[in-house]
């Protein structure tokens, strides 16, 4: 190992964007203790990188501690989309705050940079559009996504607490939707739907009139920001935006899509589910002031990228 590289954990390793954060800093010589309970995550996502020896696997639920040496944290342990994250409402909130707590209490032991991926979910149904990290959002605190919303607020609110009362060294990144190679072709995520109905030949469903709108990001420009992040200077704590501000309609994905693939596939409409957001747009300006990031990838490029991989997955 050089002088330069790290130990560094990342929970949720084995999941969707923790496989890529994984592939990224192995590439950059550092060695990874990936942690996963495997709920939402998968082995098949970390399967090429088991025989790496500077890559460990660890099974581990974070709302439990964990005792490890390490010279950063990235915390992403968290389901991610809301058909996985209402699956079990109170341990969605667990893993939020508790694994929160247990992470920052290990950064605390050793002295660790911790970062916790945050979620643009904090912003609720937002009256403010596009959302600046300074607005405090529009949040249903009893509603069916509050299990997430609520957890990753509680989650931001400890990350800066600790770093107050402790003078701990932390990073809040706020994802907003990021799709790409390794999404789970059934949690229920918009893009992952409709690429699997359109391959399938299944009508396309949309909720809601589909004029509700999304920002889409591909994975390696959110990992990318993700790095960047971590490498910032310690006063740059976040919370930080990271997203594509391209903006497009719910409608507007699934004619990508249905173009993209060729499917024969119909789009049928169904009821919008409750506290569903109408619009969601990152204002990125702190990310590219502060980390010389911008997103990169079009969605007509990431689409096809994302499009092969559910291909050769379904076939």
């Amino acid at each position: 190992m050089s002088l330069s590289s790290k130990r560094i954990l990342i929970t949720g390793g084995a999941g969707f964007l923790g496989s890529h954060l994984c592939e990224r800093l192995l590439g950059e010589g550092h060695d990874i203790l990936c942690v996963d309970n495997l709920f939402t995550g998968h082995k098949r996502n970390i399967a090429t990188l088991l025989d790496n020896p500077r890559f460990e696997f660890m099974r581990h639920d974070v709302t439990f501690p964990l005792f490890v040496e390490v010279d950063e944290i990235y915390n992403l342990a968290c389901p991610a989309s809301p058909v996985q994250y209402q699956v079990n409402p109170v341990q969605t909130t667990k893993t939020s705050v508790h694994g929160a707590i247990n992470m920052l209490g290990l950064a605390k032991r050793v002295r660790a940079k911790v970062f916790q991926a945050s979620t643009s979910e904090v912003y609720g149904d937002p009256e403010v559009h596009p959302q600046p990290e300074s607005y405090w959002g529009q949040v249903n605190p009893i509603g069916p996504r509050a299990c997430y919303d609520e957890g990753k607020r509680c989650a931001e609110t400890l990350f800066f607490d600790y770093h107050r009362q402790h003078a701990l060294k932390i990073k809040v990144a706020r994802i907003f939707n990021t799709y790409g190679p390794r999404m789970d072709p059934n949690d229920g995520r918009v893009v992952s739907n409709f690429i699997v109905q359109a391959l399938q030949g299944r009508p396309i469903t949309i909720y809601g009139d589909g004029r509700q709108t999304r920002s889409f990001c591909f994975v390696d420009d959110l990992i990318d920001g993700f790095v960047r992040l971590m490498a910032s200077p310690d006063e740059v704590t976040g919370p930080i935006n990271l997203g594509n501000p391209g903006e497009f309609s719910m409608l507007e994905l699934a004619e990508k899509v249905v173009a993209q693939t060729g499917s024969s596939s119909k789009i049928v409409f169904e009821p919008l589910p409750r506290d569903d957001p109408r619009q969601r747009r990152p204002v990125i300006d702190l990310a590219r002031d502060h980390l010389g990031w911008i997103p990169r990838v079009s969605l007509d490029d990431g689409l096809q990228r994302t499009i092969a991989y559910f291909r050769a997955l379904l076939t």
